[in-house]
């Protein structure tokens, strides 16, 4: 299925996020740094063990996720990928480094070691549930491809408090997920669904 119309949808939307907030956690549409760290913290436990990796950030926004990476001393090699040309022009801005690279064409990511998804699968907008989930396992697919040791990607979790619901997001099945991951992709995935966000992340480990 070509999804192509759902991404001019998404590109869209942040690109108004990034006009309107600048390269910022609300700009990448996160109610708070707070919330953006948090999230990462629990999409790097996949990569955590290795002193050294290279890494595919899949929906890389302005690349909030290099300045984090470098906080917390990791070496890596680090290549990100974003729909949204304003937002790879903003990265590129913001992070110049050998080690660094940022690409709007989806055909240049390279294998890496691990690849982190945060916040893609998230804003549906008029899109219905069921050609967003698929839409979602065809992107877990393509990430897959590119992971050669592992990955990780979060997604709302339908176990959200209806009244805070929005109309314009997916709220995933975390079971599903874990499902879909462990019979098609490997036998160690892991399910994060402890911290205080309406959400869960899954890892995927491969052999």
């Amino acid at each position: 299925m070509d999804y192509a119309g759902i991404l001019d949808d998404v590109r869209e939307y942040y690109d108004g996020k990034l006009r309107e907030h600048g390269a910022t956690a609300r700009g990448v549409d996160w109610n708070s740094v707070d919330s953006q760290r948090l999230r990462f913290s629990q999409l790097v436990k996949v990569c955590e063990s290795d002193l050294s990796f290279s890494i595919n950030d899949y929906g890389c926004g302005y690349g909030a996720l290099v300045d984090y990476l470098t906080e917390t001393g990791a070496a890596f090699r680090y290549h990100g990928f974003d729909v949204s040309d304003s937002m790879i022009a903003k990265a590129r801005e913001l992070h110049s480094s050998a080690s660094v690279v940022f690409e709007t064409d989806e055909r240049l990511l390279q294998p890496a070691d691990y690849t982190v998804a945060s916040g893609i699968f998230n804003v549906r907008l008029k899109c219905g549930n069921g050609v967003w989930t698929e839409y979602v396992v065809a992107t877990l697919d393509s990430i897959n491809r590119i992971s050669t040791r592992g990955f990780a990607f979060n997604l709302l979790t339908k176990y959200s408090d209806a009244k805070f619901r929005r109309a314009d997001l997916y709220y995933a099945d975390p079971l599903f997920f874990f499902d879909y991951c462990k019979t098609r992709y490997s036998r160690f995935v892991s399910l994060i669904h402890d911290y205080a966000l309406y959400e869960f992340t899954v890892l995927v480990r491969k052999e």
